[in-house]
């Protein structure tokens, strides 16, 4: 098999051509995963040791090798439109699927020149990532598609996992799990040692152990497609991804692991209604009696949704962004709420331009969640600064996981939280010192900036001004919690 990179660079210099027909870069990414699952389904059926039937031999890639010309486009239409009639994941991941690329000839050159050219499967059951993972994170790339808020950096993910560190004996849940990265990565850490797990564990981290939800059609098709190719799930199963919003409703069943990066952007697209009765009105109204407070702010309900789907004593690591730190009234709330029944016990604050939607400003937030009791379960808040004077690129200076290894050893796993070091990039808050905080800000910075003083160094203009828009609505946000509450006085 080719080299990892050889190989994605050879399938994506083919995205050049198709683009002439109007194929855009995400379309492509997509035929390319369908024709990669034939292919790997294929070379699954056909190995010598426990070969496996993934889909009906009516649909099978043979079928495409065999024919040419136009039928060979009727072929490849009838095989999508088959296998997305089959039920469980086959059908989840070939839901809607339509062909994209009209050209015979060039559908021919990608199934035979391309793809069957190269032996996909290894000799395990999966690609282990290297070419499916670099396509779909070629795919994140185009800025214009924006397929990058799908995408979570990957050395962001393995420092998240490697400090929760997931076992076979839970049960892990993205809410928002995009194209699969933190449900991939927590089952690899979960598999360490296989061959000491007995037969029930082994079907459990199958067929049990990861759960994601996905509201795009087309992402989710990628993340289902994603796990199935990594030996993660039963083509004739029940689907591991569910295509739904995860704030719609709480699903009724409960998770010990919560890994995930909810999608950027203030705004929800329904209307939320809390504990507290009040609306915040935009398109449809749903009403959650588990959400503590109500607001159209997607993260905060994001997180609201993450407190209720948390089992008790569970672990939960979750990528959101400043304003969840800082933003009065809900998110004031929120705050308080998280300090006193659940234990907050670390954050990472992430440096900016490692995502692709530029100028986010974003961090991990570590939490348990904890019995209900008087005292507060949050003693002591340890924030790692990963983002003063620090400077990261997307393309020329990548963050690596090697950037992260200061806050993996910091983090102290596997160990007494009382037994951590400050460093100068790592301080601990106690929980009275936070509390008292002005609305419970944890917006917390010490070390000095050089940026501000450095005229020649400032932030990118994107930055700033993203910066200026968080501000400006956060100011909103106050504003409008204050016109609400005087506005349910006058009611009185």
């Amino acid at each position: 098999m080719s080299n990892g990179r050889q190989l994605v660079s050879k399938l994506w210099s083919y995205a050049n051509v198709l683009r002439d027909d109007g194929v855009s870069v995400i379309e492509y990414t997509e035929q390319l995963t369908y024709l990669l699952f034939l292919k790997m389904a294929h070379e699954r059926a056909t190995r010598r040791l426990r070969p496996e039937q993934i889909v009906p031999p009516e649909f099978s890639w043979q079928r495409l090798l065999d024919a040419d010309g136009a039928e060979l486009e009727y072929e490849y239409t009838r095989i999508l439109v088959g296998l997305a009639s089959q039920p469980g994941t086959l059908g989840t991941i070939f839901r809607k699927a339509q062909n994209r690329i009209q050209d015979p000839a060039k559908l021919k050159r990608l199934v035979h020149d391309l793809i069957d050219a190269e032996k996909w499967s290894e000799t395990g059951t999966d690609i282990k990532g290297d070419a499916y993972e670099s396509l779909l994170s070629k795919g994140a790339e185009d800025i214009k598609s924006g397929a990058g808020q799908y995408f979570t950096p990957r050395s962001i993910i393995s420092a998240m996992v490697d400090v929760v560190r997931p076992t076979v004996k839970d049960a892990v849940v993205d809410p928002a799990c995009g194209t699969g990265g933190f449900l991939l990565a927590a089952h690899e850490y979960a598999s360490g040692g296989a061959e000491n797990l007995t037969p029930p564990e082994r079907d459990h981290l199958r067929t049990g152990f990861v759960h994601g939800v996905e509201l795009v059609d087309g992402t989710a098709r990628l993340a289902a497609m994603n796990l199935l190719l990594h030996g993660i799930g039963d083509a004739n199963g029940p689907s591991l991804i569910e295509v739904k919003d995860s704030l719609l409703a709480d699903p009724g069943k409960r998770w010990s692991v919560v890994l995930t990066n909810p999608p950027f952007g203030r705004k929800s697209s329904l209307t939320m209604v809390g504990a507290d009765g009040r609306e915040a009105r935009e398109d449809r109204e749903i009403e959650r009696q588990d959400f503590s407070v109500t607001t159209s702010n997607k993260q905060l309900n994001f997180l609201q949704h993450i407190m209720t789907i948390l089992d008790m004593n569970g672990r939960a690591a979750v990528v959101l962004p400043d304003n969840v730190l800082f933003e009065g009234g809900a998110g004031e709330t929120l705050r308080r709420r998280l300090l006193n029944d659940f234990d907050l016990h670390t954050m990472l604050r992430l440096p900016t331009g490692i995502f692709y939607a530029q100028g986010v400003k974003a961090n991990v937030l570590f939490f348990d969640k904890k019995p209900a009791r008087e005292a507060a379960w949050t003693s002591r808040l340890w924030i790692y600064d990963l983002r003063t004077n620090q400077n990261f690129t997307l393309k020329q200076h990548p963050l690596t996981r090697t950037h992260l290894d200061d806050f993996v050893t910091s983090f102290a796993v596997g160990r007494p939280r009382d037994e951590r070091v400050e460093t100068e990039r790592f301080h601990s808050f106690g929980y009275d010192e936070l509390i008292a905080r002005d609305k419970a800000n944890l917006d917390i910075t010490w070390l000095r900036d050089n940026s501000l003083e450095d005229l020649d160094n400032l932030p990118a203009p994107e930055v700033i001004a993203r910066e200026i828009v968080e501000d400006l609505t956060a100011a909103l946000e106050e504003f409008e919690a204050v016109a609400a509450a005087l506005e349910g006085r006058s009611d009185e």
